[in-house]
């Protein structure tokens, strides 16, 4: 159920979604964990429902199994990614803000080691910090620093060693004359990407902590 939930149309070939489930086992066994596992999706669908309801939920039409009828499935990852491409065609704060609001965490988390999950988790989290850094800096083209601010401090709450943010988070606690800040801010920053990569800041970062520590910044 989940696998069709994530598949464009919610539907997959019986073969694909047999060699995603049971990679390891040969095609008369795939086909039988197939049946018991429709079965076993229907019973659980049906105690929803009834038993002819769950049967049109999960129909197996010729060698395609699919999820719902059409236009009976609202799935939330769904309603997130179209929210994106909305809030990034509007450019609107307010689009962008709805959008954000939308992700509700990493997906699937009791799936953390299922390989069919692990793409698809990680393309919706960098969509969603990506909206953040778009957001922040709408609200920073409007003046609206603190709200920049504010928006930032949630991409770091998902990824800590997002240099990006650090270095904007620096650069707007500048422009509100929290000088203090910005500099910790970076110090934050080289802590966390020496502890987690043993690396240090780019020459970008560093060179904004110079002209903020030396007062050339803002320009």
């Amino acid at each position: 159920v989940k696998l069709l939930a994530l598949e464009p149309g919610h539907r997959m070939h019986r073969e694909r979604l047999t060699d995603v489930l049971w990679p390891e086992l040969e095609e008369k066994a795939q086909a039988n964990n197939l049946r018991y596992a429709l079965h076993h999706a229907r019973h659980t669908l049906a105690l929803a429902s009834d038993s002819e309801t769950a049967a049109r939920l999960l129909p197996l039409r010729g060698k395609l199994v699919e999820l719902g009828v059409e236009g009976s499935l609202a799935v939330d990852v769904e309603a997130f990614e179209e929210a994106a491409r909305t809030a990034r065609y509007s450019r609107s704060v307010r689009a962008y803000r709805a959008a954000s609001n939308l992700y509700a965490g990493e997906l699937l988390p009791q799936d953390s080691y299922e390989a069919w999950a692990e793409d698809r988790r990680e393309e919706l989290r960098r969509t969603y910090l990506s909206l953040l850094l778009e957001l922040a800096a709408l609200y920073e083209d409007r003046g609206e620093y603190d709200a920049a601010v504010v928006t930032l401090r949630k991409v770091l709450a998902s990824e800590m060693a997002h240099e990006e943010a650090h270095a904007h988070l620096m650069g707007l606690y500048a422009l509100l004359g929290r000088r203090g800040e910005a500099l910790e801010q970076y110090e934050r920053l080289r802590k966390v990407l020496k502890r987690q990569y043993a690396t240090e800041p780019t020459a970008e970062s560093r060179g904004i902590y110079e002209e903020i520590k030396t007062e050339r910044f803002p320009p």
